[in-house]
Parts: C-alpha cells; sequence; structure tokens
C-alpha cells in the first residue's frame, strides 16, 4: 500500500511551461480590460467617466456573490482523478475567448446604439466576462497547490506563472501601437484595429489555455466530497476561518493594492500619454517598463527567497519602488523639454518596475503560504474557496484602480463633452497623479508586508513541515 503523496515532488519545465501558459492565455484577454477597457467606454462608447466608474462598481458588488459561488462549485463538483481544477481551463476557453471579443464591439459608432443601450450592453458584456474570468482563473491557481508538495518547486511555479502573466501582457501592449489614427492632429482609437487585435488574442489564448491543461499535471489528489461530507452552512464556516487566518486577510490586501496599483498605471497612463505626452502610442512603453524587469528578477529571485524570504525580499522591492515614484515627483517639470520628461518618466518608471517584479513573481507564491496556514489550521481543502476569495480582492484592486482613474478625470472635466481641451494644468495634474498614487499605494503594501504579514522566513518554513505532516495523515491509500 502506497498514499498519493509518492509523486508530489519532482516536476519538470514540461509542468513549469504548462502553467505559465494558463496565464499567458489569461493575461491575453485581461490585459485588454486594463489597456483598453476605460478609453474605450469613454472614447468610443461615449460612456461618462461617472459611469464607468458605476459599471466597474456594480460589477464588483455582483462578483461578491459570484466569485465565493465559483470557489464552492470547483471545491464541490464530481471530477475525475487529477482533473479537479484543470479540467475548467478546458470547459471555459472558448466562452472566455468568445465574451473578450464581446466586449469591445463598437455598438455606438457601428450599429448607432443609444447612451443607455451603449451603458447595458457595456454593463452585461462586462460581467460576463468577469464570471467567465473568474471560472477559469479560480481553478487554474489552485491547481499549484496540487501540482507540487515541495516548497521550491511552488515557488518556481509562482515565478514561472508571473513570467506567463508577463509575456501574456504583452498582447494588449503590441496591439495598442497599431489602434491609433491621426485625425487632424489628435490620436483617435480606430475601433475596426482594436477588434481585429482583440480578436487575435482571444484565439492565442484558447490555444493557451488549452496547452496548459495539456501539460499540467495534477499531482496531489484531493479525495472527493459526497454531499453527507458538506453540511449545512459549511459556506460560512470556510469563509469565517479565512477571515481568522490573519496572513491571508493581509495577503488579500496587499494582492487588492498590487493590482490597483498596476491597473491604475496602465489605464491612466493611456490618458497621460494622450493628454500631457501627446503620444499615447508611447504609453505602451509605461507598460513594459513595469513588466521588463521581471526578465532579470526571475533569475536570481529563487537564490534570494531562499536567503532572506519571500515576505522580506517582496517588502524590500516595494520600498524600492515608493522611493523612485517619490523622487520622480519632486523633479520640477517647468524647465524641462515634454519630449526629455517623457523619457525622464519612463526611466523612474522602469526602476520602479524593478522593485516591483518582486512582488509581481511572488504574489501567488505568498497566496500559496497563506492557504497552507489555513489548512495548518483547519486541516480542510477548501483551496478553490480561497481562491475565491483572493481573486475577488483583487477584483476590488481593479476598481480601486477604475474609481481613482474616473474621479481624477471627472475632476478636470474629461469626457464631459466631444470638443473638450485640456488647460495646461489639468495636463499638469494628470502628470503628477500618475506619479504620486503608485508611490502611496507601494508604500502601504510594504509596511502591511513588512510589520502585519505574519509568515516570515523562519514560519514559513516551519509551516511547510506542518502541512506535510497533515497531508501524510490525510492522504487516502491506494492500491499499489
Amino acid at each position: 500500500m502506497s498514499n498519493n503523496l509518492s509523486n508530489t515532488s519532482g516536476i519538470g519545465m514540461k509542468d513549469k511551461i504548462g502553467y505559465a501558459l494558463g496565464d499567458v492565455g489569461s493575461l491575453l484577454v485581461f490585459g485588454l480590460v486594463n489597456t483598453f477597457l476605460q478609453i474605450f467606454y469613454t472614447d468610443k462608447l461615449g460612456i461618462t467617466p461617472l459611469v464607468v466608474m458605476l459599471i466597474m462598481i456594480i460589477a464588483r458588488v455582483w462578483d461578491a456573490i459570484n466569485d465565493p459561488i465559483w470557489g464552492r462549485v470547483v471545491d464541490n463538483a464530481p471530477s475525475k482523478p487529477r482533473r479537479r481544477y484543470k479540467k475548467w481551463l478546458l470547459y471555459l476557453c472558448l466562452p472566455l475567448a468568445f465574451s473578450s471579443v464581446l466586449m469591445f464591439i463598437d455598438v455606438n459608432g457601428w450599429f448607432h446604439f443609444s447612451n443607455a443601450a451603449c451603458i447595458a450592453y457595456a454593463i452585461v458584456s462586462y460581467i460576463v466576462f468577469g464570471m467567465l474570468y473568474t471560472g477559469t482563473n479560480i481553478p487554474y491557481g489552485s491547481m499549484s497547490s496540487v501540482i507540487t508538495s515541495d516548497d521550491k518547486e511552488r515557488n518556481a511555479l509562482s515565478v514561472f506563472r508571473s513570467v506567463g502573466s508577463t509575456l501574456g501582457g504583452f498582447g494588449p501592449m503590441i496591439v495598442n501601437f497599431f489602434v491609433w489614427d491621426k485625425v487632424d492632429g489628435v490620436s483617435v482609437l480606430n475601433s475596426t484595429k482594436l477588434i481585429i487585435g482583440v480578436s487575435i488574442l482571444a484565439v492565442l489564448s484558447v490555444i493557451c489555455s488549452i496547452l496548459c491543461y495539456k501539460f499540467s499535471e495534477e499531482r496531489i489528489e484531493v479525495p472527493a466530497r459526497s454531499k453527507a461530507d458538506r453540511p449545512k452552512g459549511e459556506t460560512l464556516r470556510v469563509l469565517k476561518n479565512l477571515v481568522k487566518t490573519r496572513s491571508f486577510v493581509i495577503i488579500s490586501i496587499v494582492g487588492m493594492l498590487f493590482l490597483a496599483a498596476q491597473m491604475f498605471q496602465t489605464t491612466y497612463n493611456m490618458y497621460v500619454f494622450k493628454v500631457f505626452f501627446n503620444k499615447p502610442g508611447m504609453a505602451t512603453l509605461s507598460t513594459v517598463c513595469q513588466y521588463l524587469p521581471v526578465a532579470v528578477v526571475m533569475f536570481f529571485s529563487g537564490k534570494l527567497v531562499r536567503k532572506f524570504g519571500r515576505k522580506e525580499i517582496c517588502a524590500i522591492g516595494l520600498l524600492f519602488t515608493a522611493i523612485c515614484f517619490g523622487i520622480l515627483a519632486v523633479i520640477p517639470i517647468g524647465p524641462i523639454d515634454r519630449a526629455v520628461l517623457m523619457w525622464i518618466f519612463l526611466a523612474f518608471s522602469l526602476l520602479a518596475g524593478l522593485g516591483n517584479a518582486f512582488i509581481f513573481l511572488m504574489i501567488w507564491a505568498l497566496a500559496n503560504d497563506s492557504i497552507d496556514d489555513y489548512f495548518v489550521k483547519t486541516k480542510s481543502h477548501d483551496e478553490a474557496t480561497a481562491y475565491s476569495i483572493f481573486t475577488f480582492m483583487r477584483k476590488l484592486g481593479q476598481t480601486t484602480a477604475a474609481i481613482i482613474v474616473n474621479v481624477s478625470l471627472i475632476a478636470i472635466g474629461y469626457g464631459q463633452s466631444t470638443d473638450w481641451v485640456p488647460t495646461e494644468s489639468a495636463a499638469t495634474s494628470m502628470y503628477y497623479q500618475s506619479i504620486i498614487i503608485p508611490a502611496a499605494l507601494s508604500l502601504a503594501m510594504f509596511l502591511l508586508l513588512m510589520f502585519v504579514y505574519p509568515l516570515s522566513k523562519k514560519k514559513v518554513e516551519a509551516l511547510q513541515e506542518e502541512k506535510a505532516s497533515a497531508l501524510s495523515d490525510k492522504a487516502p491509500e491506494v492500491n499499489e
């Protein structure tokens, strides 16, 4: 007799690449939301920033119901052995791709929808996309906990996932170079070029999800639970236990703030480069500066984690990012030519991206640590439910970014009329907000990780030993 822990480590490059491809596929379509959705709503569908903000809030209210339901469905749905999580990628990749294309149909310019109809279309298409993205992302995130039980290998999976996220994020950046037309000296988003680019990325996302399914192996078999094993009120019990797990609460907040900072920069810089620098296509470079350092940091992040710990290097990296943006904020812009200033802005964005690279690479491993902490405390396999809450908190970060972006646009009058022309003070205000807000968010994350998050390097090492012992005790016996 042997148990199901006999083959839970020793993952190869096939597993790592396969797992990374899952996030390549996700970010090919989710990156479209980060990069284009806000400006598509305001500039093509004619939706005011205030209404865009309300659409995001409505979507998050629905997610508060939808995401935990998805988590319980994934945790409790019948499944063949070692296909509990990855099967969802296969089931939902086509609907997700289709919904991502629907979001970017210019129903205003092509079909002359009324403003109310455009708003209704935006709400429905965005919520449907969000539901399908959650249905894919929750099981995908949960997979890492069953691919391997080895802490170093799970750290490698987190790095490869983040690299996959970076590669997927480059898809929308490339599209951004080709979707702008010059009309009377003003940059205008071209709906036809955009939908072509979106469709290509949607097809590629399907291919990546299928390859992730084929290449990833679930080594730890989570026993299926019957209805008798799921007493009434179990979902509420799980949620209460998650809230009591301080590591999970703090890393969920950090995950929310990190995505808020990322999405704010990606979205708001589209407007900053359009209004302040008058070069909207160059906004792609500011996003590249966020992700390019990942390609460098990934090669030595593992060594730093083994020496100092995930929490520690991520916190220091975030402090470095806050300092970089702080220095950029105090550089006087009056005497500097606007073209030169743009390159200074990009240079400091690149340095800030270097600090962010650590949390970008390690956020999923940190989430895994907190879910392990939950498992050791409760001895209950609720990985998908935990990921559903973590995913919901990241969506709150997306909404936080949307609120900040749209409040800033409302304050300067952007989108209130078709002939709006920015004043110099409004453009300057946009520039400084694009610096100060990420600095503040990075500083807040540093304080939370360094002084409130409890899982230091030593505690994670002890946690892994406790988890291995708990899994051995719970492992079902199978015939040799």
